[in-house]
């Protein structure tokens, strides 16, 4: 009975010990895209932009198809975010990925390099701008154990913080009159006050062209012709006395004057 029982507990301490086994592993970490939508954007005098990878491996130890996240993506998206075609011409301005790799040495050293550049062809075809950029960075391991993907991401992350920087500078320094700068959208036309004008008679007592005055109204009086002893021939004469005027004929002796009859 007593062998029995130590066989019963040797049983379920195995068991128990296969249940701490059981634990499930860590998640793995995520990593976030890369974005510059947030920085200004440049925009560059054509009508369209296209974006092309030619990037490839370099070697044996080229570990960028493994990266959390690819420097070839993280470049294609720079140039979407950044890059704005803002004319309505024909011409074309081409973004090429020359190179986006990261290697990794024998005593662990990463080395990353991205290298891009940027064509701009007129409606003919006839090339009429480039401009180049290149960032190249080194990430060198301490006595410390490091996680791979952590500093993969890390060191992507950095080369297009400085590829950000550095491809600005090369397009405002090589292509610049190619970049639309200042440009603001006109505002709307508004209503303009005119000058000032003479105040007017309230709208009930404007009267329409060629009306009439009502009756018992006198209208407006024409001016006086000035005294100048000027007459128009048009205008009907004067009416002038022909009669002597009163008291000028006197009435013989013994004849008293009439009076004219009052009726």
């Amino acid at each position: 009975m007593r062998l029995r029982g130590l066989a019963v507990t040797a049983a379920l301490a195995l068991a128990l010990s296969g249940c701490g086994d059981d634990e499930p592993p860590p998640a793995p970490e995520v990593y976030a895209p890369l974005h510059y939508d947030y920085l200004p954007k440049l925009r560059l005098n054509v009508g369209s932009i296209d974006v092309q990878d030619h990037s490839a491996p370099v070697g044996p130890r080229d570990i960028t198809a493994s990266a959390p996240v690819q420097p070839a993506q993280a470049l294609a998206q720079m140039a979407h975010d950044r890059l704005f075609a803002a004319a309505l011409n024909t011409s074309t301005a081409t973004f090429v990925i020359d190179q986006a790799s990261l290697v990794r040495e024998p005593n662990g050293t990463l080395d990353g390099d991205l290298a891009v550049h940027l064509n701009i062809t007129t409606a003919a075809g006839v090339p009429a701008g480039y401009a180049a950029a290149r960032i190249a960075r080194q990430h060198v391991p301490g006595s410390d154990a490091e996680n791979q993907l952590n500093t993969e991401y890390d060191l992507t992350k950095q080369m297009m913080a400085d590829m950000n920087v550095e491809l600005e500078f090369q397009l405002r320094r090589t292509l610049s009159s190619w970049l639309i700068t200042g440009q603001t959208v006109p505002a709307p036309v508004e209503a303009q006050p005119l000058g000032p004008t003479a105040a007017l008679p309230p709208a009930g007592q404007i009267a329409p062209p060629g009306a009439t005055p009502p009756a018992g109204e006198a209208g407006p009086m024409p001016p006086a012709a000035p005294d100048n002893g000027y007459q128009d021939p048009m205008a009907p004469p004067e009416p002038q006395q022909m009669s002597p005027p009163p008291g000028y004929l006197t009435p013989p002796p013994g004849v008293a004057p009439q009076t004219p009859n009052s009726y």
